[in-house]
């Protein structure tokens, strides 16, 4: 197993790291968050046989007490070592049988073998929530496949996260599914997890893999199963609030928000209070540090601490839909259900990289009206929050009333009902132009840096953002393989039209360009004509001197990486580990996804080269279902 354990950066020696069973942990969301009324302690879970827990609708609850369900034999076939490194297990606790064990859903880590659970026990829970589907509602939906273990906090970086497996079995969500998962599909979110991960991109994580050759779980067609295990700050969606709303459930709600602020954003105090405007750098940088209790603002802009719990989440995804946007990354499927509080990556399904830049592309063959193509993919974003802002509204409008008694218990009174619906829509709206701004700002930090330069002047977007991205679509160019060839051209390389003409090549495909784009010198010009405007910013931006050189090309190689996950080669992967009983070539394209910006890996120069090199015509911009 040690050959498959993928090769992130090494652990330092001084960071204290532990066995799977002495790993710290806690449950605080079965803590202070209401249970399942059916099976309300983790004993009346355990003892009841598994088939009776569901699925059913559960109602007043955050979440269900429900102990995995494994696969007869498995393989532990891949540990991501970044993530061990920040969950702060040992590497050496991968060859235990307890690590395998765990991650497998062959054991409850936190029992003791033999023992019933007892009521303060940390037990396993599978969560409750709704969500949005292609825009209409689609009622309770949960855990169908995810099981949570425990949470656990790294005493060397001070972030808690929770640890589930998905593919465990089913649960009271699973409604008419079979709780597991299969090969295709795990393979699929191991990798571009901890890809997103590396590339900076907020997401969840995955931990491990583990398969199941002799399980047949039924999808298009019979498939090998598998399980996940994979760990984030918190797996809150959208939809754990749309699911209380649409029930009515105003005191659910309120759990959830201050179980939102108080223990996923570690407190009231470290959301950003009221913006002054919606230019930077007051947007970048709201100020923080307000008292939980403390009303800012007047009238209908009178904010409380539940305006400020949905701007912190508004601001967290506007942050991680420009990494998207800025790295080419298309999620497929945007529901508010596939939607994190925490402003992270989360549920991969038809996922995919751009190739050629196209801003139609939508990965997911299901998507007919490409409601969740590229180009939509922020305000699609901000429609999900919309939705959010609706279940929060109430918390929202109250303004000063908000701990009053009587709204608490009761709910609104008529007579100030119009006053905190205007409340509530003003200051969604407001949160909407901050949420555009915090979007913008990110973008253009990302893409500044991208094209090597060290500000952004206001016609850069425009005149290189832009521009660029209108050449890359109308030559049908590769989006990231052109960042990381920009990062080897000198201003010397192009300080004249010819060279640059002649520069241009190095961004057209193999086998040259598509005879739907023009001629190719009507093409040289046009890249030509934009290496201009990019070579005067890089010499407004950097000193003319060997060594500046070097540093931008250091710069700009370290957020242009050589290799990301592409939906030809993950299907290549699936066909190698599935099909072919592969193993190493799984360690060796998740030590390429965890180091992303390096030249090579050291592993097969020619095969490192073909992963990272021009993507075969004929599969370029794949589609896959939802179907994992």
């Amino acid at each position: 197993m040690a050959s498959h354990i993928s090769n992130g950066a090494a652990a330092n020696g001084s960071q204290q790291t532990f066995s799977i069973r002495d790993l710290p942990k806690s449950n605080n969301f079965t803590q202070k968050l209401p249970p399942d009324p059916q099976y309300p302690t983790p004993a009346s879970s355990h003892k009841a046989d598994r088939s009776h827990l569901g699925p059913r609708q559960v109602r007043e609850a955050a979440y269900t007490y429900v102990r995995p369900d494994s696969f007869g034999k498995t393989e532990l076939v891949g540990v991501s070592k970044a993530a061990l490194r920040d969950l702060a297990i040992d590497p050496a606790a991968v060859e235990t049988d307890d690590f395998k064990d765990l991650v497998a859903g062959k054991k409850i880590i936190t029992l003791e073998d033999g023992k019933e659970p007892g009521d303060s026990d940390i037990y396993p829970w599978a969560q409750c929530y709704g969500g949005y589907q292609f825009g209409q509602w689609a009622g309770q939906l949960g855990d169908g496949r995810a099981i949570s273990l425990f949470e656990t906090t790294n005493p060397n970086s001070g972030t808690r996260y929770e640890l589930q497996l998905k593919g465990a079995g089913k649960t009271p969500y699973s409604r008419f599914a079979d709780g597991r998962a299969v090969v295709r599909s795990s393979i699929r979110e191991y990798v571009v997890s901890e890809a997103l991960n590396a590339l900076g991109i907020p997401s969840t994580r995955a931990l491990s893999l583990t398969l199941a050759p002799e399980a047949r779980v039924r999808r298009e067609t019979t498939e090998p199963g598998a399980i996940v295990a994979r760990f984030a700050q918190s797996w809150l969606r959208f939809g754990t609030f749309d699911l209380a709303r649409s029930r009515g459930d105003r005191d659910l709600i309120r759990k959830l928000a201050n179980y939102t602020g108080e223990e996923v954003f570690g407190g009231w105090e470290k959301l950003p209070g009221k913006v002054a405007s919606t230019t930077e750098p007051e947007v970048v940088n709201p100020a923080r540090s307000v008292a939980k209790d403390e009303l800012e603002g007047e009238n209908e802009y009178q904010e409380n601490r539940y305006t400020r719990l949905y701007r912190e989440i508004a601001r967290r995804n506007a942050k991680m839909v420009a990494w998207w946007q800025a790295y080419a990354f298309t999620n497929g499927v945007l529901n508010t259900d596939n939607t994190s509080i925490f402003g992270l990556s989360i549920d991969f399904g038809p996922f995919a990289f751009l190739d050629n830049f196209d801003p139609n592309y939508t990965p997911n063959h299901d998507d007919h009206m490409l409601r969740y193509s590229y180009k939509n993919q922020p305000s699609i974003i901000w429609w999900n929050l919309v939705r959010l802002g609706e279940a929060l509204g109430e918390l929202i409008g109250a303004g000063s009333r908000i701990d009053e008694k009587e709204f608490v218990k009761e709910g609104v009174r008529q007579d100030w009902a119009d006053d905190l619906v205007k409340r509530a829509e003003t200051l969604i709206e407001q949160t909407g132009e901050e949420y555009k701004a915090v979007f913008m700002a990110e973008y253009k930090r990302l893409m500044t840096a991208r094209l090597g330069l060290k500000q952004c002047k206001q016609t850069d977007f425009e005149e290189l953002y832009s521009e660029l991205l209108d050449t890359l679509e109308a030559l049908e160019l590769d989006f990231n393989h052109t960042f990381r060839k920009l990062s080897y051209i000198s201003t010397e390389d192009i300080d004249t039209e010819e060279k640059r003409k002649d520069v241009a090549g190095r961004f057209f495909h193999h086998e040259g360009l598509s005879g739907l784009v023009g001629s190719e010198e009507d093409a040289r010009a046009r890249v030509a004509k934009w290496l201009e405007k990019w070579r005067a910013r890089v010499i407004e931006d950097w000193p003319n001197s060997p060594e500046s050189r070097e540093e931008r090309f250091k710069s700009m190689r370290a957020v242009n990486p050589k290799f990301v996950p592409r939906s030809w080669i993950l299907d290549e992967l699936i066909e190698r580990v599935e099909k072919k009983g592969e193993r190493e070539i799984l360690g060796h394209v998740m030590d390429m996804a965890l180091d992303p910006f390096k030249e090579e890996w050291g592993w097969n120069k020619e095969e490192e080269e073909r992963f990272c090199g021009d993507v075969p015509r004929y599969q370029r911009a794949m589609q896959c279902s939802c179907s994992s």
